[in-house]
């Protein structure tokens, strides 16, 4: 249908864009997600095996490469419902660092509360997305069908069995 194709590249944009930003430059975000990762991060770290990444611009970096992959992904179509998972759960992070509500300074308060609705009607879009099975039914509601079908066919065919032996 030619809304994927043209509403998937348009959702992706923001987080390729973003991504590249990120990795061109990871300083402030690395600094804007410095409170949120002590408070997450720092209380686990030490239970995390050695080979998880707990620096704070590691994660952000890691975090932006998902962000270009995946959108990369759903913008060209390429395992889209995965793609929208991906940058959910990407976005997830990246919106708790808009802390708007701890902000004492009326102009940063309005600027962050604009940046986390807006990353929730992203979100929103992104779980539309990786809702969407192109019209088809999805893998679920087809393996129903499938087993009730195949119930039907063995009662049916049960039934067409000639009783052998039969008492009269």
């Amino acid at each position: 249908m030619i809304l994927r194709r043209v509403a998937r590249p348009l959702l992706a944009a923001v987080f390729v864009s973003g991504g590249i930003t990120t990795l061109r430059n990871p300083t402030p975000p690395t600094k804007a997600a410095e409170p949120v990762l002590d408070n997450t991060v720092g209380r686990v770290r030490d239970s995390l095996p050695q080979q998880v990444p707990t620096n704070p611009e590691t994660l952000v970096k890691l975090d932006a490469a998902v962000k270009i992959g995946a959108g990369l992904a759903l913008g060209f179509g390429r395992f889209p419902r995965l793609a929208a998972l991906l940058l959910a759960g990407s976005l997830v992070p990246t919106t708790a660092v808009h802390r708007f509500w701890d902000l004492e300074d009326p102009g940063e308060r309005t600027e962050q509360q604009i940046h986390f609705l807006k990353n929730l009607g992203l979100l929103g879009g992104l779980l539309i997305a990786a809702a969407d099975t192109h019209g088809k039914p999805s893998l679920a509601w087809r393996g129903k069908r499938t087993a009730r079908d195949a119930g039907k066919r063995a009662h049916d065919a049960a039934g067409a069995i000639p009783a052998v032996g039969r008492l009269k």
